[in-house]
């Protein structure tokens, strides 16, 4: 690829799910690692650096041959959003088309999620893409109150009449693989940009870990294969 790709894996040290979670084992490496070993097998990243506020994290990332960002405080809240830490991470790296996200908390997004996920998202002249996985499209009989306290429909006010079958699909964000265009992610600072495509992913490679039954999930997965 001619495009010059940054991939950011955001780590910091806090987790409240599970201690020190970017550095707990999975299949006796530090769940980190597969993000790593993922991004540097992907033919499509020139770049990776890992962002983390957590010594220990840097110092292991820094081990695996990588570029490290030592994160201030101010962005290693529980309340900090990804937007600002891909802010912080292109104050220092420029020059950069596109940047790809990839949170450590999906081990089994592979290098060829990656690349499959980049041709998609630049054969679609996309501004952004996010990885998805199917859900159930139920949500879209759902209600909502407005603040009158009358019914509205979730979506629109004729889906929740309709038969299951005629109703779209629907798709959940799955935290795998976020890619966006530097120039135009910088004019809003958003994720959902005009002309956002997806990729969709199975249940398995989709699978998040965020508590320690994820992590037993994820370990016995891997343990079975």
């Amino acid at each position: 690829m001619s495009n010059k790709t940054l991939a950011l894996i955001p780590a910091r040290a806090g987790s409240k799910g599970i201690k020190n979670k970017n550095l707990a084992l999975l299949a006796n490496k530090p769940l980190v690692y597969h993000t790593i070993k993922a991004a540097k097998e992907a033919t499509c990243i020139d770049k990776i650096v890992l962002s983390s506020d957590g010594d220990e994290i840097l110092t292991y990332a820094r081990s695996q041959g990588i570029d490290i960002i030592k994160r201030p405080k101010e962005l290693s809240l529980d309340n900090t959003t990804s937007d600002k830490v891909i802010l912080h991470t292109l104050e220092i790296y420029k020059t950069y088309e596109n940047i790809i996200l990839l949170q450590p908390t999906s081990p089994f997004r592979t290098s060829k999620h990656i690349d499959e996920s980049f041709y998609h998202f630049i054969q679609k002249n996309a501004n952004a893409l996010i990885s998805v996985c199917k859900c159930d499209n139920k949500i879209l009989k759902a209600f909502i109150s407005d603040e009158k306290g009358n019914l509205k429909g979730i979506s629109n006010d004729d889906y929740p009449f309709y038969p299951r079958q005629e109703l779209p699909n629907t798709y959940m964000s799955n935290g795998a693989i976020y890619i966006l265009k530097v120039k135009e992610f910088l004019k809003k600072s958003n994720f959902l940009l005009k002309n956002t495509t997806y990729f969709e992913m199975d249940e398995v490679s989709s699978l998040d870990i965020d508590t320690l039954e994820d992590l037993k999930k994820a370990n016995e997965l891997l343990c079975s294969n």
